[in-house]
């Protein structure tokens, strides 16, 4: 058996992030366990993504990084994040917007085009992915406080401490007896995935059963080229569709390798699921052949990401898209035995930007104020 005050339970951006406001308290004694082998989350840049081998094709001749999960940002809008892109040292590039948009509403007639859609304020991105960030923050953290590899499976409380008990991909255990636990994955899946012992009130637990995960719904298809020859033609590289297989579509170049364009699956995943991969992957390059000409069908290198089959992301219930971002759910328990004990901050909890980005970074803010507050019952300075 481990000890530790606090076990962070998820090593997305979020789980780093609250390790790292705890280290700013002066609060070492800590430990960030991730299921994957890797942290990041649903932060993923590729090639130089760990789990991307699978499905994808052509990794080595790329040059440049491309987001398989969250992509840009807008820091007018997110103050907090932009500070700590700012404070880690990060360039950033905005979002390329310039151009046409295409608009495919039927198999039987060509895509139209339209103005183009500008973000205002503008989206930027970070030079090299977003994965960046997260490297830029687990680099700050000592190694000995990060477990990868240990999906957690329950949490017991046993007097005045909390077991937390996790496995690895051998189906060995390991046992840490901590004092707080701090939920950085989103709670449809905390919900699903691990028990509570006492168990959750029903009524908390309903609540986080029905907060869609964002982004877990999805397959996100990126193709990769020489050039962004679509600018030549006076398009920004965004599209949208009726037809599929893709209905969002994006410019996804990088700011100092290879261009891409990135779409998002329009259909449920039971229905993609129904064919190969390599068929669905052969449907999108048809599509952005149909949108941007032949250029479009032999990219350089190729990748689907399916978020819906992530068991580190998805359960069942994820399946079908919500409409929109989530409403957060109470974050901890509002009564004993479990109130101020655990405390969810994954993006989902964020109460001003669930499912974003920079909803992460205020969830761990909340999350650590919480657990540090001036409450003798719970603050985990006493």
């Amino acid at each position: 058996m481990r000890h530790a005050r606090i076990a962070i339970v998820g090593g997305g951006l979020g789980g780093l992030h609250a390790a790292a406001l705890l280290e700013e308290r002066g609060i070492q004694d800590y430990v960030v366990l991730e299921a994957r082998e890797t942290f990041g989350g649903r932060i993923m840049s590729w090639p130089d993504a760990p789990d991307s081998p699978t499905g994808s094709a052509g990794a080595e001749a790329v040059a440049g990084r491309f987001d398989l999960g969250a992509t840009w940002f807008w820091p007018a809008l997110h103050p907090n994040l932009r500070q700590l892109v700012n404070q880690l040292g990060l360039e950033t590039f905005r979002q390329h917007e310039t151009g046409d948009m295409l608009v495919e509403r039927s198999m039987g007639h060509a895509p139209s085009r339209v103005d183009g859609f500008v973000s205002t304020p503008p989206a930027l991105r970070l030079v090299g992915g977003m994965g960046t960030l997260v490297e830029a923050v687990r680099a700050r953290l000592p190694a000995d406080r990060l477990a990868p590899g240990w999906r957690v499976a329950c949490v017991r409380q046993q007097g005045e401490h909390i077991e937390v008990r996790s496995r690895n991909r051998l189906g060995q255990e390991a046992l840490w007896l901590v004092d707080r636990v701090l939920l950085a994955v989103p709670p449809r899946l905390a919900a699903g995935t691990i028990e509570f012992a006492p168990a959750l009130p029903d009524a908390l637990l309903r609540r986080w059963q029905a907060c869609g995960t964002w982004m877990a719904p999805h397959a996100k298809y990126v193709a990769v080229y020489d050039t962004p020859f679509w600018r030549g033609q006076g398009l920004s590289g965004e599209a949208r569709s009726a037809v599929g297989p893709m209905g969002e579509i994006h410019d996804a170049s990088s700011e100092t390798g290879d261009a891409a364009l990135f779409g998002f699956l329009g259909v449920a995943a039971q229905v993609w699921r129904r064919m190969p991969e390599a068929a669905l992957r052969a449907h999108c390059r048809a599509q952005f052949v149909r949108l941007f000409g032949d250029r479009a069908a032999r990219p350089k290198a190729e990748f689907l990401k399916d978020w819906a089959s992530d068991p580190c992301t998805a359960v069942a219930a994820d399946e079908s898209p919500d409409a929109g971002h989530a409403i957060p759910p109470p974050a901890t328990p509002a009564e004993a035995p479990w109130h101020g004990r655990l405390v969810g901050i994954a993006s989902e909890w964020s109460p001003s930007f669930s499912g974003y980005v920079a909803g992460a970074i205020e969830a761990a803010r909340l999350g650590v104020e919480t657990l540090c507050a001036p409450d003798t019952t719970t603050s985990i300075l006493h």
